[in-house]
Order: C-alpha cells, then sequence, then structure tokens
C-alpha cells in the first residue's frame, strides 16, 4: 500500500486555501490543482509499504515526542517543469516543525525504511502541470496567503490509492501532539 505521514487541516484552514487557490486557477492557462480532500503538508514520504510493515510506523509515530505548535504559510512558489509548473504554498520557518519531522525521520530510519535522503523543505502543492498567466498579483496573493494559520496538533499516517479512478487519502492511525 501506498503510505505517507502528514498534517492535515480542519475544514476552516482547507476552505481559505481553497479560496486561494480558485483565485489562482482564474489565471491558469492549464493545470491541475489540489481538491480541498487533498490538502495537506507530507512529513515524511513512505512509497510502497507492505501491510506486514504498517505496525513499524505505528509504534515509530507512538514515540514521537512533539508538541501541538502553530504553523503559517508564507508564499506562492513552484517547481519549474517542462510539461507545466508544480505550484505550492511555502511554509514558513519553524523550529517545532523542522524538530518533529527530523525525529520522525530518524525513527522511521532506525525501523529500516528507506526514506528521501534530501533536506526537508515544508510546502504545501497546490497544482500540478500548470502554466499561469503573467497578470497574477503576487504581492496581494502573498499577503492573503500569509493570513492562514495552522494549528497542528496530530499528525496522520496516510493511505492513498486509486478506487475507481478517483485518488483517495484514508488515515489509517493518528499521533496526538
Amino acid at each position: 500500500m501506498r503510505l505517507f505521514i502528514a498534517i492535515n487541516f480542519d475544514e476552516c484552514v482547507k476552505n481559505d486555501i481553497k479560496n486561494i487557490v480558485n483565485n489562482i486557477e482564474k489565471y491558469a492557462e492549464q493545470g491541475r490543482f489540489v481538491s480541498k480532500e487533498h490538502m495537506h503538508l507530507t512529513l515524511e514520504f513512505l512509497g510502497e509499504v507492505s501491510e506486514e510493515r504498517v505496525n513499524d510506523i505505528i509504534s515509530g509515530m507512538k514515540i514521537l515526542n512533539a508538541v501541538p505548535f502553530s504553523l503559517s504559510l508564507t508564499d506562492l512558489g513552484y517547481f519549474k517543469r517542462k510539461d507545466g509548473n508544480i505550484y505550492w504554498f511555502g511554509v514558513a520557518k519553524n523550529k517545532e516543525l523542522i524538530n518533529m519531522q527530523k525525529e520522525l525521520h530518524n525513527l522511521l530510519l532506525e525501523k529500516e525504511f528507506e526514506l528521501e535522503q534530501r533536506d526537508y523543505t515544508p510546502h504545501l502543492t497546490i497544482g500540478r502541470k500548470v502554466k499561469l498567466i503573467n497578470t497574477i498579483n503576487l504581492k496581494d496573493l502573498t499577503e492573503t496567503i500569509n493570513k492562514i494559520q495552522i494549528d497542528v496538533k496530530s499528525i496522520d499516517l496516510m493511505k492513498s490509492e486509486n478506487i475507481n479512478g478517483k485518488l483517495v487519502y484514508t488515515i489509517i492511525f493518528s499521533k496526538n501532539l
């Protein structure tokens, strides 16, 4: 099964983000934008994991030593791609987030999971294969994005699967902070 660990957002935050994404979509010549039910901040992507290993992930999450904290979004950015860019909202530097992700990463490495070894750069993906027209007002957009605050009280082990042609995320386990 395809798994990842993420911070999920409450409905109010998802609605605020979706309103901004809807505004950005008006300036898109092409692209697929993330639906409300798929909005999250990935902490660790695990990829394909056998069912037998799920308890190893959960036991690592259970011993994670983290407390609730808040996050702020910063700006609109993108990863350049030939067929259209991957657009994202940045996350303000946050010591609690970075420390929690690093501890989680190390706990999973101790349990012999193969994980990405690049530095963690928190971001919220909002669109793929996107091409925007140049008339979007980034200054006003950034001011709106900056107003979003995310209270982090738990992290979730998520399963990603395709059911009848639709991407579905299911929470397998939640760890309260």
